[in-house]
């Protein structure tokens, strides 16, 4: 897996519609690997919110913050269309970014 460093807003599901963790990165790829190893422990190793639903990167950290922090602010029917305007079916985005893909573990591809 390459790892390219740009900031990076991301949002990361347990399941379709599930519990939501967002987060920002300055290396997706890095920070992707160790929510899914449980190396970051907390939140999403308790919950297991391991699947990148979301990702949008920025040409600064201070506009990838910012936004970030918009995101959080939003009420959660809003994440959800946010992150079901351009991945309906909660793949995980991170396969095509190299990673394998997750054990299904009560995750299924739709409603």
């Amino acid at each position: 897996m390459k790892s390219e460093r740009q900031p990076c807003v991301y949002i990361l599901a347990s399941k379709p519609r599930g519990t939501l963790y967002i987060g920002v990165t300055s290396d997706l790829i890095k920070r992707l690997y160790q929510h899914r190893e449980g190396i970051t422990g907390g939140f999403t190793s308790e919950y297991q919110v391991h699947r990148l639903v979301r990702y949008e990167m920025f040409g600064d950290m201070e506009q990838a913050i910012l936004r970030e922090k918009q995101i959080k602010r939003w009420h959660r029917q809003w994440k959800i269309g946010l992150i079901e305007s351009e991945n309906p079916d909660w793949h995980d985005l991170a396969v095509g970014l190299g990673f394998d893909p997750l054990a299904p573990s009560g995750w299924h591809d739709g409603p």
